[in-house]
């Protein structure tokens, strides 16, 4: 009985492993077509009073641009550390704003993905760096 107790104990790893790696690889699939269901994102922006700058600074960004470096030189708020404004729950950004953010897929600022958007706050340039 104990040999038979062996086999079937790999047999069961097995199959656990094949079933977690089944639901990484359908996970990673989803992702690029429809993001999990978020309470946080870790965000970054650009903020441009004028349309003429903000098209500057996405010029920049579709040059190859580092989003932080493009944020310090360009943005017109006070994030100055990149345009990062860190972990931001559902309901505290500006309605615009957090529409475009929680829809937009997480990137890094070497490679960012971004979207643009106009609030009363002006011209933004957002990426997510990270959701929760």
């Amino acid at each position: 009985m104990v040999p038979k107790k062996d086999t079937k104990a790999p047999k069961t790893d097995l199959k656990s492993k094949s079933k977690a790696s089944t639901s990484k690889s359908t996970n990673d699939t989803s992702s690029s077509s429809k993001l999990k269901a978020a309470t946080a994102i870790n965000t970054r922006h650009i903020l441009c009073e004028k349309h003429s700058k903000k098209e500057e600074a996405l010029a920049k960004l579709r040059d190859g641009g580092k989003f932080d470096d493009v944020a310090r030189e360009f943005s017109e708020d006070k994030a100055r550390q990149g345009g990062s404004l860190g972990w931001k729950v559902r309901g505290s950004l500006d309605a615009a704003y957090e529409k475009a953010a929680y829809e937009l897929e997480p990137s890094t600022t070497g490679s960012p993905k971004f979207v643009e958007v106009k609030s009363g706050h002006g011209y933004h340039i957002i990426m997510v760096e990270g959701r929760r």
